[in-house]
């Protein structure tokens, strides 16, 4: 998309393409990288509908325009997903919000808003769906496994950061990214605690369970001749350190992608390869949500733990089982009629 120079312009003759690249501009210097680009294909996409309608934003002065593209947009979306509609026009309205905001143009907020909320889908709540059984197979037979003889120091050093990897990811609740980030320095071994830097940037106390402390020690310890060769101060050492060719001598973190590799590597060598296709490292953290509120039934608990800022996100996990709810009906109704 062409757009004129903003220095060039004034409130008067700016156009509406220059005002959408400012305010992805001010996206960019605030919001996360993820959202940025969530925000730019919003607004690409807006740009196309608008052109579709014969509305072009490199000939149309943003003083003359106005909220009635919604509606154009919302039946444009039609064709996209429910979640991607709903980020899209939550990205669309900010951009409004925008306008307003800086006197580029005379918009009216209240039927933006109304606009959007008569026409957009609402999403339906979607009960989270994780193989609980299968992880807790897989951290069982890893646990009991022993890396025997026969395999080699890297193997071995291998199973040993795979294993604390997937214990971490079950009983934090950390997010995959979260846990690759990881440095040995923000760890707290006698209060079994880390530091970390979570979603949105904000900075959280995570506590680790004594099974997965014991398999952290475990693989460190197996670890402990690559770490002091490094030259580098212990605490600045990834938690999690790549055992591969490409990483030579050096102590290098683990990437999300290798994350994901974990699990689908020791899902398919633990259990079955069809079964990799269900378990993600997301899984995880569904399964950790899960176990506290299963034991706790503490929404509130949970959602602290789980760092959810809104706890409806919380909500979702709050289901019980058929299982649960076929032993409940017995109890209530059968067992007193």
């Amino acid at each position: 998309m062409e757009r004129e120079n903003p220095r060039n312009s004034s409130p008067e003759n700016t156009l509406l393409s220059t005002s959408i690249f400012q305010y992805l501009e001010s996206v960019s210097l605030s919001r996360s990288l993820h959202t940025f680009r969530t925000y730019k294909n919003a607004l690409n996409a807006f740009i196309q509908c608008l052109i579709e309608h014969a509305l072009d934003p490199n000939a149309t002065l943003v003083k003359n325009f106005d909220e009635s593209p919604l509606t154009w947009f919302s039946v444009y979306l039609k064709n996209h997903s429910p979640a991607t509609e709903t980020l899209y026009l939550t990205a669309v309205k900010n951009f409004y919000e925008y306008l307003a905001a800086e006197k580029l143009a005379d918009i009216n907020l209240p039927r933006v808003k109304l606009l959007i909320r008569q026409r957009s889908r609402k999403l339906g709540q979607r009960l989270p769906q994780f193989p609980k059984d299968y992880i807790e197979i897989l951290l069982e037979k890893m646990q009991s496994f022993t890396p025997d003889a026969a395999m080699d120091e890297t193997e071995r050093i291998r199973f040993l950061r795979d294993r604390a990897f997937l214990l971490t990811l079950a009983d934090t609740g950390l997010r995959v990214h979260e846990a690759c980030n990881l440095r040995r320095g923000d760890m707290d071994w006698n209060e079994g605690k880390a530091l970390i830097i979570g979603k949105g940037n904000r900075e959280a106390i995570v506590r680790f369970s004594t099974r997965t402390i014991h398999a952290l020690k475990e693989y460190l310890t197996q670890r402990a001749a690559l770490d002091s060769s490094s030259g580098k101060p212990l605490s600045s050492l990834p938690l999690f350190a790549r055992h591969d060719k490409g990483s030579g001598k050096k102590i290098k973190p683990i990437t999300t992608t290798t994350g994901r590799n974990i699990v689908k590597q020791r899902v398919k060598e633990f259990l079955d390869e069809e079964i990799a296709l269900e378990i993600t490292p997301h899984s995880f953290r569904h399964y950790f949500v899960t176990r506290v509120l299963a034991s706790s039934g503490n929404l509130k608990l949970a959602q602290e733990l789980a760092r959810h800022r809104n706890i409806a996100v919380t909500q979702r996990y709050a289901h019980l089982s058929n299982e649960e709810l076929d032993q409940g009906y017995w109890q209530a109704i059968e067992n007193n009629s």
